[in-house]
């Protein structure tokens, strides 16, 4: 290294561990015709693991604003019996 040259701070993104990751498009944005419905059970059965837990925005690669959507039909879909609260014995 040269005297006049100064180490990095931040370093590319492979030296970080970046790896190359895509960050997953959120369905609801990528076709406008999908809506995020309570009462389309076998829709919303996606973000839901079999434990019966809402699946997080991270995992699930949805937007925050669709995310909410999400999770406001899942909790709907609870409280009409549409879905399980939680995973049966």
């Amino acid at each position: 290294m040269m005297p006049s040259e100064k180490p990095s701070k931040g370093g590319d993104a492979r030296k970080r561990g970046g790896g190359g990751r895509r960050r997953r498009v959120c369905r609801f944005c990528a076709d406008s015709m999908l809506k995020a419905d309570y009462k389309d059970a076998q829709g919303i059965r996606y973000f839901i693991t079999e434990r019966g837990k809402i699946v997080p925005r991270r995992i699930s690669g949805n937007c925050a604003k669709h995310q909410r959507d999400v999770c406001l039909a899942v909790k709907r879909a609870r409280n009409i019996a549409l879905m399980p609260y939680q995973a049966p014995k």
